[in-house]
């Protein structure tokens, strides 16, 4: 994925009430800025950090910019959880996730399950070579924490991710292949994991997905100031029963 147009540097000030920070810019001036992110940015929302803006250009926005990236140590993180649904989209049609490909058609936001919309469905055309696999439904998450070498999921409590995994461990029920992917916008984590400690009750929400039949993927990203791409396949660090499962293309 390509930034549409070229991001700008700033400073960070201070991110507050979740959805706005306040950055300087490479000019001196000092603006309120959009942070598309609801979660609690832990380790991403240090005053003087080094980040990256996208002029906004629809119609009617209030701030100038969007928050896209911020410098940690040595490596680029993206912070716009509004990005891997994209990203994972662009990455399946390109073939980058083999346990994802051979299907015929993609859908988005395709309603399902209880008042539920699954971010990407999978089909194939009736009457075609495949057409006796069944529909695979693929929940997406943002993945940017980063705790030791781990990259951790959520970083807040999200009773609407533990909604996903139950209607995922439902569409298994029901004979459907049902798939939770993680997409991590970083490059500098060892393996993935579930962060326990801060939300338990999504924990064992993805628990009982995974001894239904949900299928754990996890892949990271390559972030750059021009762009962001689907990566790699991460090891996941998250075992209901035995060793670790849902390491892709292993």
């Amino acid at each position: 994925m390509r930034f549409a147009d070229p991001l700008v540097p700033a400073r960070l000030l201070r991110r507050y009430k979740r959805f706005l920070a306040d950055v300087t810019l490479a000019d001196g001036q000092t603006v309120t800025v959009h942070c598309p992110n609801p979660g609690a940015m832990l380790g991403l929302d240090r005053p003087g950090s080094e980040i990256w803006l996208m002029p906004a250009t629809t119609p009617g926005r209030k701030l100038p910019f969007g928050w896209e990236l911020i410098r940690v140590g040595d490596e680029l993180v993206g912070i716009n959880t509004a990005r891997p649904n994209g990203l994972a989209e662009e990455a399946i049609r390109a073939g980058c996730i083999p346990t994802l490909a051979g299907y015929d058609r993609l859908r988005r936001e395709v309603p399902y399950g209880r008042n539920s919309r699954i971010d990407l469905l999978l089909e194939n055309d009736a009457g075609g070579p495949a057409c006796h696999v069944p529909a695979c439904h693929v929940e997406v998450k943002n993945v940017h924490m980063k705790r030791g070498t781990l990259a951790e999921f959520p970083d807040s409590v999200t009773a609407r991710g533990t909604k996903h995994l139950d209607e995922l461990a439902r569409v298994r029920a029901a004979g459907g292949r049902a798939v939770m992917l993680y997409i991590v916008q970083r490059a500098d984590c060892a393996a993935f994991t579930i962060a326990r400690d801060i939300d338990p009750t999504y924990a064992d929400a993805l628990t009982r997905a995974c001894k239904s039949g949900v299928e754990i993927i996890c892949y990271s990203c390559r972030v750059t100031t021009l762009g962001i791409d689907v990566d790699r396949p991460m090891p996941v660090a998250f075992a209901p029963d035995g060793p670790a499962k849902g390491i892709d293309g292993a």
